[in-house]
């Protein structure tokens, strides 16, 4: 069996989670599937897959294989559609990444406006709070809300966030609100674990404002900060977009506007190289397009996610 075909079926037991439900997919018998998944693992003299009479999963050296085994196997699928004259028209699986609450309020309805545009495309979410590796996890493209190094991603830029500090209204009828970063010493604070969980939190234009914060309450999701806050409990620090709508709606109240940070870049990114796929291109204008509609849809100021 040649060597593309046993990628072929070994994504299609990854993805189907198991040989049995392969096996029917590809047409093809179990001991078929079984045996070309075996004789690719001996080709490269490693295990690709834990099997056992009731699960089955990848290896840390399978996970790596699969994302490189479906990016060569979309980028096949991409140069016979061109080939075939079919480039207009992007097809194929794209995998989109973003962090959990932007991805749902922002990039998940542009996906669906997308996969209406284009029916024969599929795309694959994968929101989550930490920093993607986009070769290594097998990622197309990525928002990313912080600046940018020098990374060899090819990014646009769409926009910016502000960090703002927040709380309920009536925690501000009862407490009183501050006036200084400084005063933050003498409120109850809601903290944040991981990238916004710090031991002090900055302000200023150049971070010149740094005030030692020792939270009453630590959340480890931004939903449970938010929610607590809303219900009055104490201020805490959010990105703009996270509380947006309710900021709107006067459930949450932003002070000490004048000592916030610098704003911070959104940029949407893809992977360098020397061909970028037609459905990565076409998601790109597409998604760019829309999210810089937003901003825009809400005023002149780049920072209003």
């Amino acid at each position: 069996m040649d060597r593309l075909q046993a990628m072929r079926i070994f994504m299609r037991v990854v993805e189907s989670g198991g040989f049995a439900s392969a096996a029917k997919a590809l047409h093809m018998s179990a001991p078929s599937v079984t045996r070309a998944v075996i004789q690719l693992e001996d080709s490269m003299g490693t295990r690709l897959l834990v099997r056992t009479t009731r699960s089955m999963k990848l290896t840390s050296a399978g996970e790596g294989y699969a994302a490189d085994c479906r990016r060569i196997l979309a980028d096949i699928a991409e140069a016979e559609a061109n080939a075939a004259g079919s480039y207009t028209q992007p097809a194929g699986l794209l995998t989109v990444t973003a962090p959990v609450l932007f991805g749902r309020l922002h990039v998940l309805p542009v996906i669906l406006d997308f996969l209406q545009l284009y029916p024969n495309m599929r795309v694959r979410t994968a929101f989550v709070d930490r920093m993607t590796n986009l070769m290594e996890e097998g990622l197309d493209v990525a928002v990313r809300i912080a600046a940018l190094s020098d990374s060899g991603l090819i990014a646009r830029r769409i926009g910016s966030i502000r960090q703002v500090i927040c709380a309920s209204p009536d925690y501000f009828v009862r407490f009183g609100e501050p006036q200084r970063p400084e005063d933050l010493r003498h409120h109850k604070l809601i903290g944040r674990d991981g990238l916004f969980g710090p031991s002090e939190w900055w302000f200023g234009k150049d971070d010149e404002i740094r005030v030692p914060i020792n939270p009453s309450l630590i959340c480890n999701t931004n939903d449970s900060a938010i929610a607590a806050a809303v219900t009055g409990f104490g201020i805490s620090r959010f990105q703009s977009y996270q509380v947006a709508q309710d900021i709107t709606e006067g459930r949450l109240k932003v002070v000490l506007a004048d000592y916030e940070r610098a704003p911070v870049p959104i940029h949407l990114v893809h992977a360098e190289g020397h061909m970028v796929s037609g459905r990565v291109r076409a998601f790109m204008d597409f998604a760019v397009a829309h999210l810089q509609r937003q901003v825009n849809a809400k005023g002149s100021d780049e920072a209003s996610f």
